[in-house]
């Protein structure tokens, strides 16, 4: 299930403003690549072209290639509705859907695209879901009320039921644990050491700490100034980028000097 990205030549635009410049990149299958780097240099913007959601806003657009498993994202003929199916997103802020229950939820996806499903198929995957999440012993009394009332670190770990209810080869996950507490984000690191058995995992954090602790690879986003694009500096083992980096600025991240 889990799949290689390969990015080449990779540029991003906000119209004319070019946002990322020039990223290539190949990211491991079943493991977590984690992307590290100031404010404003692209991370985030970068993340969503791996599933096709950057094109989302208006003027938005990229150049370049993303193949998964040597298929272009970007080809002729690709649906991007098929391309975030395979290629699941959870954002920085936990996002349930607020009227609707923690097991619709879960459901909204299949539902979304317009798949029928038999009810014990539903409860099926229901239930392998919030158990993919570590959600299920803390909710499987209560998935008729509203997803609205779990705690902040329960919403997100709903979420990121949610994105594999829909069975992704790739999980992008955007700061998944920047609203969280302490506690609740040690459940979501957990769970992406865990995710990682099964999926491709990439992951955008700000905290040092968590991308020490989580990831495999890590890739570091720098800018030159305000308006100038994102470039990747360099990408390697996690603990390679933390001990020896190749590039000064790498380091001097790291190590708090700026940022």
């Amino acid at each position: 299930m889990s799949k290689r990205i390969e990015v080449t030549d990779l540029n991003c635009y906000y119209g004319t403003f070019k946002a990322v410049e020039d990223v290539t990149m190949t990211i491991q299958p079943r493991s977590v690549t984690a992307f590290i780097g100031p404010s404003g240099c692209g991370k985030s913007t970068f993340l969503r072209t791996l599933n096709r959601m950057h094109e989302v806003i208006p003027g938005a657009h990229v150049e370049g290639d993303v193949l998964l498993d040597g298929h272009n994202l970007y080809g002729n003929g690709v649906d991007p509705v098929n391309v975030r199916r395979q290629v699941g997103m959870v954002f920085q802020r936990p996002n349930p859907f607020p009227t609707m229950s923690i097991k619709d939820n879960v459901l909204a996806g299949y539902r979304l695209n317009a798949q029928r499903m038999k009810a014990r198929e539903a409860d099926e995957l229901l239930e392998r879901s919030l158990r993919g999440a570590n959600l299920w012993e803390e909710v499987k009394n209560r998935l008729d009320r509203p997803g609205s009332g779990l705690s902040g670190g329960q919403q997100q770990r709903l979420c990121i039921a949610r994105a594999i209810a829909m069975q992704p080869e790739v999980l992008l996950m955007d700061e998944p644990c920047s609203a969280l507490d302490p506690i609740s984000t040690l459940a979501v690191e957990d769970l992406v050491q865990e995710l990682k058995e099964t999926y491709t995992i990439v992951i955008v954090t700000h905290n040092m700490q968590q991308a020490a602790r989580v990831s495999d690879e890590t890739a570091f986003f720098n800018i030159a100034g305000t308006g100038a694009p994102g470039k990747l500096v360099e990408m390697g083992p996690t603990e390679k980028i933390f001990s020896t980096p190749d590039v000064q600025a790498t380091e001097d991240y790291i190590t708090g000097r700026f940022g």
